[in-house]
């Protein structure tokens, strides 16, 4: 190839990657820089650190902390229930259609949330649910007498396994095909069982992977705000709620803590997606 057609062939490779380029900056990198000359910004225009101080307060801490478990325990459990699920579907020895509809299934529902998916679980399993009312009418067994609140931190948990599941699913599927027949029929071979194969090769392999989807889950979930607010309302302090309080609400409006508040959520879900690139990228070299 000559210079030249070298020269022009990147020339048009630069234009396709503009419009990603393009929309990054106005959708990413711009409102970026607006929270945080927002976040040092008093109500009079002027410079302030009143705003970030103020994230050190119980109030905020407590919702930080809250958030953190809730995209914490939704992580870890739709990691493993998808983990078991997809190795089931891949590995196991179901109809070959069958992988085919459920993968078509999680990569709808792994992006059902906001004010549907609120509304689906209140009219499944919240106080008069359906499933509510039959589990106490059907099988005598009454779930809020029991202890268990949809509008709690569980019930929130619950429901964001709806599309947490099926995200872990469709990220981890991958990896999971990576997992070549011959690895399995060599360690046979030798005399492992599958559980020594699993223990001294499938899931160490898979580790990598299985810790990155399980930070882009915590991202996912810490991000999370339409399910949470249509869900509990204020019943349930995450930051996220918090957030919108602070710009939108009547009561607590104040941009600028408001800004300060969506600062401290960026730091904490950038470093979750570091964490998955830097992971995502070893498990790419051990499976190749």
């Amino acid at each position: 190839m000559s210079a030249s057609n070298a020269n022009r062939r990147i020339h048009w490779d630069s234009l396709a990657v503009f419009p990603f380029v393009l929309f990054a900056v106005m959708f990413l990198f711009l409102p970026t820089l607006s929270l945080l000359g927002a976040a040092f910004t008093d109500r009079e225009g002027n410079f302030t650190f009143e705003n970030i101080a103020d994230l050190f307060t119980d109030q905020i801490m407590a919702a930080y902390w809250i958030s953190i478990r809730v995209s914490g325990a939704s992580a870890i459990l739709g990691a493993l229930i998808g983990l078991a699920i997809t190795l089931a579907i891949i590995r196991g020895k179901l109809p070959a259609g069958f992988r085919s509809a459920v993968m078509t299934f999680s990569g709808v529902a792994s992006n059902f949330a906001g004010v549907p998916l609120a509304f689906a679980f209140i009219a499944s399993i919240g106080r008069i649910g359906l499933v509510t009312i039959i589990l106490r009418d059907v099988f005598g067994f009454d779930l809020y007498r029991a202890g268990f609140s949809l509008f709690s931190f569980w019930g929130l948990t619950l429901t964001y396994l709806y599309f947490q599941i099926p995200l872990m699913m469709l990220t981890i599927a991958p990896a999971i095909d990576g997992l070549k027949k011959e690895w399995n029929e060599a360690a046979q071979t030798l005399g492992a069982s599958p559980w020594q194969f699993w223990r001294y090769v499938g899931l160490p392999i898979l580790w990598p992977s299985f810790l990155g989807t399980l930070s882009l889950l915590f991202a996912n979930a810490f991000g999370a705000i339409a399910t949470a607010w249509a869900l509990t309302g204020s019943n349930l302090n995450i930051v996220t709620v918090l957030l919108y309080n602070q710009i939108r609400g009547d009561a607590l409006q104040n941009p600028g803590l408001g800004a300060a508040l969506a600062v401290g959520m960026i730091l904490i879900t950038s470093f979750a997606n570091v964490i998955y690139l830097v992971v995502a990228a070893r498990a790419e070299r051990w499976m190749k």
